[in-house]
């Protein structure tokens, strides 16, 4: 069982040389940056490090990641009982839809009265920053929870309280204002450096170390592109604890791509079935290492933004399989083609719900909340099978992957595994438990 240690507060003791913003919040942008003081975590930095086939396999040299686990959840509880968050998320009632899949709905009427609203085109996957609209620069200095940097000698260290250089943009994980669940944080890549929201080789390998030194396989990361529901035009990652599988993880797949590895198998692609939203899942075979499985789905993202196709990511299994979904909901909807019945729910097809946790905004859809109306919904997500292929053709090229015969493998729930170091739901609130 983990025991979560209070952790007091180690944002900057310079509070009075940060300049206010007028309403009792102190900036995050790089006018104040020079003189804080922010907790570093510094992770083991080694991608050429082989994918542990077991989940809960721990070298003994690795423990402290089960501490950035505890400081995480440290310092997102502190700052809730600081009434940082727009709402209390532990109070939104959660169940799992009965059904074959699993899906889980969420009555979140919080997010949808407080979340800020999007400011710039989703006709557009790559767009430049505008330092004019709301970016992770101004958010407030007290939501930082710590620097997440790569090591320098391949070992995971953590500092109480470093100092931030000047002319260094760190990546931060801060807490999300308006969350989905219990730990929901957003990792900042490169904060000051106002990068728009595209996957790059080094931030999606930063994305992808947090999931990994996390080692909880209920902890996910995810990404929304521009065009699939990203509501901010700044780089950055969401993550969060949910005590149940999503349904994604528990679908059947079949092997459609591969690229072999100089010591093993390499990377390998398959794709979903009997799922409501075509996607791909990339995983990597024995003796492919983190490198390896993090280019193949870079260079994939890379080609999907290039053609201006949206899609979302999610990072699961601490780090060792990887969804990518294409999709066309917002196309769909400009082209006014999607249900009035589906629009009328207000909700937006990103990520989580993508991978089955519908987070909905209205008490009737919860009531209501059905198998065949998840279905339906996910599958004006879903890109035509036509459409599908083509994007496989892109991925292969773009990863240098090969058709492979393929053969279905099912994905048993057992893939989360109980074992006393990811059981989240030891170490979280009752109320924010999913009921069945």
């Amino acid at each position: 069982m983990l025991t979560i240690k209070r952790v007091p507060t180690l944002v900057s003791n310079h509070q009075d040389d940060v300049p206010d913003l007028g309403c009792g919040r102190k900036c995050l942008g790089k006018c104040c940056m020079p003189v804080s003081r922010l907790p570093l975590y510094a992770f083991k930095n080694d991608d050429n490090e082989p994918i542990e086939n077991d989940i809960h396999t721990l070298p003994e040299e690795e423990c402290q990641i089960s501490f950035l686990n505890n400081l995480m959840l440290g310092l997102w509880e502190e700052r809730m009982s600081q009434g940082l968050f727009r709402y209390d998320v532990t109070a939104c009632e959660s169940k799992v839809i009965p059904g074959r899949h699993g899906f889980i709905a969420q009555l979140n009427e919080g997010r949808h009265l407080k979340k800020r609203p999007t400011e710039f085109r989703i006709d557009k996957v790559l767009q430049p920053f505008d330092e004019n609209k709301f970016n992770f620069t101004k958010v407030g200095q007290e939501e930082v929870l710590f620097r997440f940097e790569p090591s320098t000698d391949h070992k995971p260290h953590y500092f109480s309280g470093m100092g931030v250089d000047a002319g260094i943009s760190p990546s931060v994980v801060a807490i999300n204002v308006s969350p989905i669940e219990y730990g929901h944080v957003l990792l900042i890549p490169r904060v000051l450096d106002c990068l728009p929201q595209r996957i790059d080789r080094d931030s999606f390998a930063i994305a992808l170390h947090l999931a990994k030194e996390l080692a909880d396989p209920f902890f996910r990361v995810g990404y929304n592109s521009l065009g699939a529901f990203a509501t901010i035009n700044h780089l950055h990652f969401q993550a969060y604890y949910l005590s149940v599988p999503f349904p994604v993880e528990k679908a059947p797949t079949l092997k459609i791509l591969a690229r072999k590895g100089l010591g093993g198998d390499g990377v390998i692609v398959s794709k979903l079935l009997d799922y409501p939203v075509r996607g791909f899942a990339f995983e990597g075979g024995k003796g492919s290492t983190v490198r390896d499985l993090s280019d193949a789905v870079v260079n994939s993202c890379i080609s999907l933004q290039n053609k201006n196709i949206p899609f979302n990511i999610l990072i699961a299994q601490c780090g060792k399989k990887i969804f990518l979904f294409p999709q066309c909901y917002a196309e769909k909807q400009a082209l006014g083609v999607v249900d009035q019945e589906l629009l009328n729910t207000q909700m937006n097809p990103a990520v989580w719900e993508i991978s089955g946790h519908m987070v909905l905004k209205r008490t009737e859809d919860y009531n209501d909340a059905s198998e065949e109306r998840a279905w339906k919904l996910l599958s004006e997500v879903s890109l035509s099978e036509e459409r599908f292929e083509e994007v496989k053709s892109y991925i292969s090229e773009a990863a240098d992957l090969q058709e492979t015969e393929g053969d279905t493998s099912i994905n048993p729930e057992k893939e989360i595994p109980d074992s006393p170091g990811p059981q989240v739901a030891s170490h979280m609130p009752q109320d924010c438990l999913v009921l069945h």
